[in-house]
């Protein structure tokens, strides 16, 4: 068996190389070997031997863009299409925006689908026609369900006084219904790269088209659409009595290192959506990557692996410390319980407004730690007489009596305060909030009042602290990993979308540790006393064996 010292230096240890391989794959990525070989003119003399392929790009060609729609995912010809943009003399180093308005069949608006066509090809010439033309397509509708309708529960108002029948009928079925994506990004590889033929990467490799000339090999334009921009803010429900739509058509180059990292995020959030993930779960995940400084979005990469480190040593250690644990002298029974209470709360908060599983998950598996810490805590004991089950309570000893007397003295004083302002709180919001119904106002009043004033209920612990002058009771290697977590929680606060008083509730974490930092400063860790298995440190230390 490994000890936990071993096991932690184990989980450092991979940890360390899964960053070292995650920065090598990166650097892969990101940098490309080109082809060794010479010039075209050269390749082409001694016969395309080299195995080069060039950037067509480099004979600088006249380029037209066009883009068509149509309710078919495959044309064969100019029939049953129409054409929304035409760019003649398409300069692929400047960037562009413009808005269309596009015509929505009726197909489209029964809750069919809709198809952009991008075409990149030579100018004056019909795509068809262009055999080095290239194109993508890209369906302009998605489907997802429509956010329910929130009203003032007192009045009865609505959030919009004029609601559409169909919206209604829609809404009131709970079923996926088509959605408009207003925009459409898109990109073009502008570097003329050369690509080693033996050694093609197969993330670029799907998206080339390659044409002989000559006797060397050339590969077309490279035109990508960037999916990660298609965001769910953006999206608007397709009524039977929609005819037109806007759509916003932007272009900007992209460098082919960009290129590569962007198909393989793209790669994984088609991943995700595929394990179950929706589409508002994976909007979570583009909005990292789209709205942030691709400097940052590395940084944050370390970040958040530092961050599940930090995850899982915390949990490692809260688990071992209570897994231990056979005494609540010095504890809060009552911290304990409202740091259940508050974890749960939080968590079927986080559920009703349809947070991104990246933050529902963690959340989750806290509350399921603290209901187990309830239980060592409560000394309950669950008995089974067949078919029946009873709970049994354990005895408190007289040191875990008078923490007890001190852990209802403080929430006496505190109650004074807390209880009047959830209230007031939960009765303004009701009267003043639209909600989508009553559990909802119940769980957004309860989960407020635990983001805006639950870091009172810590005031009881810090009390007991006071009144024993010792902090040595309390799981500090936990907090440690937990406070490291706190301060990376501050910088996710601005990158993963979530409601703002979670958002909030992060920095006030901040507050509470640096309260018990100064507390273990105040009160330090004597190794004479002893603890609540009757042993103490300098103790341990004469019991010692000698080596031989």
């Amino acid at each position: 068996m490994l000890s936990r010292s071993s096991f932690t230096s184990l989980v450092v240890g991979v940890f360390a190389v899964y960053v070292a391989h995650t920065c090598w794959v990166m650097y892969g990525i990101v940098c490309t070997r080109p082809c060794p070989g010479p010039g075209p003119a050269k390749e082409e003399r001694a016969g395309g031997a080299a195995g080069c392929i060039w950037p067509y790009l480099a004979r600088r060609p006249k380029l037209q863009l066009s883009v068509y729609t149509t309710t078919r995912s495959n044309i064969g010809a100019e029939n049953n299409i129409d054409l929304i943009l035409n760019v003649e003399d398409f300069d692929i180093e400047s960037r562009f925006e413009r808005t269309v308005n596009v015509s929505v069949p009726k197909k489209t608006r029964n809750n069919g689908t809709l198809y952009a066509y991008i075409f990149l090809h030579h100018a004056g010439i019909l795509p068809w026609h262009d055999g080095k033309q290239v194109h993508i397509v890209s369906p302009l509708t998605t489907y997802m369900v429509p956010k329910a309708e929130e009203v003032n529960l007192i009045t009865g108002e609505s959030t919009t006084q004029q609601i559409e029948a169909e919206k209604k009928q829609t809404n009131a079925l709970d079923e996926p219904v088509s959605h408009w994506r207003s925009r459409l990004t898109l990109n073009v590889m502008v570097e003329d790269f050369v690509f080693d033929g033996s050694s093609l990467p197969a993330d670029v490799h799907r998206y080339m088209k390659m044409v002989q000339l000559g006797k060397t090999v050339h590969y077309l334009p490279i035109l990508f659409i960037d999916q990660l921009s298609n965001r769910v803010k953006d999206l608007m429900i397709i009524n039977r009595s929609t005819t037109e739509l806007p759509l916003t058509v932007s272009y900007d180059k992209i460098s082919l290192g960009k290129l590569r990292f962007w198909i393989h995020m793209q790669d994984a959030v088609f991943s995700l959506q595929q394990f179950g993930f929706s589409e508002k779960d994976a909007d979570e995940v583009k909005g990292i990557f789209v709205d942030t400084n691709l400097y940052f979005l590395a940084l944050t990469f370390f970040v958040a692996a530092f961050h599940l480190l930090f995850d899982f040593l915390a949990f490692k250690n809260d688990i071992s410390f209570w897994k231990k644990k056979k005494s609540m002298t010095g504890m809060s029974t009552k911290a304990v319980l409202w740091r259940c209470f508050s974890t749960v709360v939080i968590f079927l908060f986080l559920l009703d407004e349809q947070t991104s599983l990246l933050v529902l998950i963690p959340a989750g598996v806290g509350a399921v730690i603290e209901l187990w810490k309830v239980k060592k805590a409560l000394k309950m004991t669950v008995i089974w007489r067949g078919m029946r089950s009873t709970i049994q309570f354990g005895a408190y000893s007289e040191s875990e009596k008078r923490t007890e007397e001190y852990d209802t003295q403080a929430m006496k004083y505190l109650s004074y305060l807390l209880y009047p302002l959830c209230i007031g709180g939960a009765a303004y919001s009701l009267l003043n909030v639209k909600y989508k119904s009553w559990y909802s106002w119940l769980i957004n009043s309860f989960v407020n009042g635990v983001y805006a004033f639950g870091f009172l209920f810590m005031l009881p612990q810090l009390f007991v602290n006071y009144k024993m002058k010792s902090v040595a009771h309390l799981p500090w290697k936990a907090f440690t990993y937990k406070a490291f977590n706190t301060f990376i929680d501050d910088i996710f606060a601005f990158i993963i979308t979530m409601p703002t008083s979670h958002r909030l509730a992060c920095f006030r974490d901040d507050v509470v540790f640096l309260v018990y930092l100064y507390q273990r400063w105040l009160y330090p860790v004597d190794k004479s006393r002893v603890n609540e298995y009757g042993e103490s440190y300098e103790e341990k230390l004469k019991r010692k064996p000698h080596r031989d």
